[in-house]
């Protein structure tokens, strides 16, 4: 068993381009993570990222560093690195430091120089983001080692012993804090003395400075977390095969098959220069060893703050309330061409970063026409449906859509109005006693007005497949696929497509909802992934109490299947597709969501319940330990 406190007179760094940084799913894992972190480490676990102003105006409040993190500040800045030391404005309020660093292309140069003449390591010309992991990585490196240095100096006038051999480090001299004093100012927040170091690196953007770390002997246990390889996310993306010939792949000519030899190269410096090594699932573990050369020492699922999600006995009210929502949206983009019965609709969805293929949006189409046409044999009296919801570069929303849902509000408003009119005057003719006549009850300025509203919504076109107008158009796969398939929203289709290029806020004209609260809206997720290294979208339909479909060429479907072999009665139903042909798989997932459309409300209220229930097994709390495993070898590994 893993002590419950952290290691006495250690501090962590977590070090990560997403900190204080929304960019994709790392920061997800380490914003809800970073309670449970607080909660063991305290004061001594330090987020570190790069400054983005943009960013950083939102969720990072910035606050003056104190002890040995204002001695490191003032020295960093002699070295043209400013330090912003402060609180990220998530749960647990972690403290955070983000580094504004030099960004001269003579640095630049040099750093590349001494990668390629220590390391070997290829630089691509002209990628702004190789270049910028390049130059956060030596802003990272200047951190640890003044950290450590401020410590060795110390140690070497108190008596005391550094971590490690120490070599290269010259500790400087007269250093302020070589006074015997307490190395922690009072406002630092420290209780000891932090003699060791360990620094967790999150992908090998964030991860550059490990390769150096250790060719310098900075005395800083390391760790290294590899999210998804981003080689064997290039070929993913390109065969249906990827796991089958894994183990026969050259990572070097794929690597200069795709052009990304300095990426793949740093990527494996990385993952061979920390001293603990992990991933997030079984199946990238798979990845790291045949293409980076080094499985991994310890698995760290991701999780959630499930408490976060918990709104107790009231989830079932929250998803009425949210399928509300979504109605409105429906009647908005529907009802002006025709209208079916909301009553016996559900809502399907898949969400994630725009990779078709990878993110399984292609086998979804497939799957919906084919239930489409099973849908119009068996003539359930259901209608599905079917959200796309990823991120593209859109000019604008249709002005059809817009238009549609400014008629709707309009008519929305009419009726709203003509409700207080008739509540007023029948309230006035049942106090005088005079008889129920409705037509009375209705001033003909209203009557107009709700006439003429409702014939302005109607259209005899076909509903949209699609909410924006894409920059290209012609070259988006999915519209492409959707087009080819005829799911065009024709009236006689069971099944209606809604692809939204854009992600779902509170500040869109056509939801004025958030993400969270529409997924809870929805009955059933869907993320068939071909290659999904964990997979957050169907953990947060847990989360939420929305059953969900993963595959098992995504970590989190695998990790599921393993460990619980009754998921299919709780909820989670995890796809076949390793080894498994395309169309079988299409089979299978047709099969699964016909299945559901056969569901009464009394057996999705019930899967809704049991998934919620589940949820509870993937909050951090009880996952948080494997990323304590890996600290603790780090530590062992480094000789501390």
């Amino acid at each position: 068993m893993l002590p419950a406190r952290a290691p006495a007179s250690t501090v962590l760094f977590e070090v990560s381009t997403e900190v204080c940084n929304k960019v994709g799913g790392i920061y997800q894992v380490i914003r809800s993570k970073a309670e449970a972190m607080v909660e063991r480490w305290h004061s001594r676990y330090v987020l570190v990222g790069p400054w983005n102003e943009s960013a950083a105006g939102i969720e990072f409040e910035e606050c003056p560093a104190h002890g040995r993190l204002k001695w490191v500040s003032d020295r960093l800045r002699e070295q043209g690195v400013r330090v912003h030391h402060g609180n990220w404005l998530i749960s647990g309020r972690p403290r955070a430091i983000l580094l504004e660093y030099d960004r001269s292309p003579q640095r630049l140069d040099a750093l590349k120089y001494a990668m390629w003449e220590s390391h070997q390591i290829e630089s691509p010309s002209g990628n702004p983001i190789f270049d910028d992991a390049v130059l956060f990585g030596d802003a990272v490196v200047r951190l640890l080692r003044e950290y450590a240095r401020g410590w060795h100096g110390i140690a070497s006038r108190v008596g005391g012993a550094a971590p490690g051999d120490g070599a290269g480090l010259n500790p400087r001299e007269g250093s302020v804090l070589g006074t015997g004093r307490s190395l922690v100012a009072p406002g630092e927040g420290f209780r000891h003395a932090a003699r060791h170091v360990i620094a967790h690196f999150h992908e090998w953007l964030g991860a550059v400075a490990i390769p150096r770390l250790r060719h310098e002997r900075v005395p800083v246990a390391t760790v290294f977390t590899t999210h998804a390889t981003l080689l064997g996310r290039y070929i993913a993306s390109g065969r249906d095969d990827f796991y089958d010939v894994l183990p026969y792949l050259d990572h070097a000519a794929e690597a200069a098959k795709y052009n990304i030899k300095g990426e793949h190269g740093l990527e494996r410096a990385c993952a061979h220069g920390a001293h603990a090594f992990t991933t997030v699932s079984a199946i990238t573990g798979e990845e790291c060893k045949h293409l980076l050369g080094r499985a991994p020492d310890v698995v760290t699922p991701n999780a959630l703050n499930i408490d976060r999600f918990n709104v107790g006995h009231d989830f079932q009210t929250f998803h009425a309330t949210f399928k509300e929502r979504i109605n409105r949206f429906v009647m908005g983009h529907f009802f002006p061409s025709y209208s079916f019965d909301l009553s016996r609709t559900l809502y399907v969805f898949t969400s994630g970063r725009y990779e078709p293929r990878n993110k399984g949006f292609d086998l979804c189409l497939e799957a919906m026409a084919r239930l489409n046409a099973q849908l119009r044999e068996f003539d359930l009296g259901v209608t599905v449906v079917f959200f796309i919801i990823s991120q593209r570069a859109t000019r604008s929303l249709l002005p059809s859509v817009l238009e549609k849902r400014g008629l709707l509000g309009e008519l929305r408003a009419v009726c709203d109005g003509m409700m207080g009119e008739v509540g007023q005057r029948m309230f006035e003719r049942a106090a005088s006693g005079a008889p129920l006549e409705m037509d009375a009850h209705v001033s003909e300025y209203w009557s107009l007005r709700y006439r003429r509203t409702q014939q302005a919504l109607r259209t005899g076109r076909l509903p949209e497949i699609i909410t924006h107008q894409l920059e290209d158009e012609a070259g988006d796969p999915v519209l492409n696929y959707i087009r080819v398939l005829g799911l065009l929203n024709r009236r006689e289709d069971p099944v209606k497509v809604v692809y939204h290029p854009a992600f779902i806020s509170t500040t869109n004209p056509l939801w004025g909802i958030e993400y969270d609260q529409f997924v809870r809206g929805c009955h059933l997720g869907v993320f068939p992934g071909a290659y999904e290294p964990w997979g957050y979208t169907p953990l947060e339909c847990m989360a939420l109490g929305v059953p969900a479909i993963t595959s098992d060429l995504a970590g989190f479907g695998r990790y599921v299947q393993e460990r619980y072999p009754d998921h299919d009665s709780w909820g989670v139903n995890v796809l076949k597709r390793r080894g498994r042909s395309y169309h079988d798989a299409a089979a299978d997932l047709t099969r699964w969501l016909l299945a559901f459309c056969r569901l009464d409300r009394r057996g999705r209220i019930h899967l809704r319940n049991e998934v919620e229930k589940r949820s509870w097994d993937f909050d951090w709390k009880r996952l948080v330990p494997n990323y304590h495993r890996a600290h603790e070898m780090a530590l062992e590994r480094a000789g501390f």
